[in-house]
């Protein structure tokens, strides 16, 4: 019997709308949709397209627990990789969604990582948080020869801040509770009058803001644009 193919399918930033062509077509076709969840909580990414999954598709959850420890997590994606496995083997395809772009921070990867060498995969291209919040702060990130600098806001203080010195533009992602640290770099830096707030981009709870005016608590989904100099697009 031949095996099924595995769709690695980016569903966007938030916005439903912001969902591919190829996308949507994928999902409303699917036997078989894969999703993980944190934490027992709703999936984010199968709340993006809930309209689009057809009735009676099979559903595989992935429940990943919040621990700082990898274990727990690495075992969550066995058991996934397992249960989608059993699934191609039975000649099904499965349209496993990500929130985002699959391939930029993206959960698909570990699952990737699992079934690479069994199994037919393919990628599908979602739009990224760091265009949907640049969309969203009207702010153009890089033009012409720049540099792009993206980091994770969990990174120790002291790396924040030597990378931040030597980049031209950045994107801080995973901002969270790791906000007041990240505010703190950028002002000793003297560059806070260059940084733009922005959380839950592309939906209604949406917010954008210079950094000085960012709340003290950000959500997960938050994260801070820093643009240095004058407009280089000019």
């Amino acid at each position: 019997m031949k095996t099924g193919t595995l769709f690695g399918v980016g569903t966007g930033p938030g916005a439903p709308d912001l969902i591919t062509l190829r996308a949507a077509r994928l999902i409303e076709g699917a036997a078989v949709i894969a999703y993980p969840t944190l934490a027992g909580a709703d999936s984010f990414a199968r709340s993006i397209v809930a309209d689009l999954i057809p009735e009676g598709a099979i559903e595989i959850v992935m429940d990943v627990p919040m621990s700082v420890e990898r274990a727990p997590a690495q075992a969550a994606y066995d058991t996934g990789a397992a249960q989608i496995a059993e699934a191609l083997e039975a000649g099904q395809d499965v349209i496993c969604l990500c929130e985002g772009d699959p391939f930029f921070y993206g959960s698909f990867m570990y699952l990737f990582a699992r079934l690479r060498e069994r199994f037919t995969i393919e990628i599908v291209p979602g739009v990224t948080s760091v265009t949907a919040c640049a969309a969203a702060a009207a702010t153009p990130l890089v033009a012409r020869n720049e540099r792009l600098t993206v980091l994770p806001g969990p990174l120790p203080e002291a790396e924040l801040r030597a990378r931040i010195e030597g980049a031209e533009s950045v994107v801080i992602m995973k901002v969270g509770r790791h906000l007041p640290k990240i505010r703190q770099v950028i002002t000793d830096l003297g560059l806070l009058d260059h940084a733009t707030y922005v959380e839950r981009a592309t939906l209604d709870a949406q917010v954008v803001a210079p950094l000085a005016q960012a709340p003290d608590k950000a959500p997960y989904f938050s994260m801070i644009l820093l643009t240095k100099g004058a407009d280089p697009w000019l």
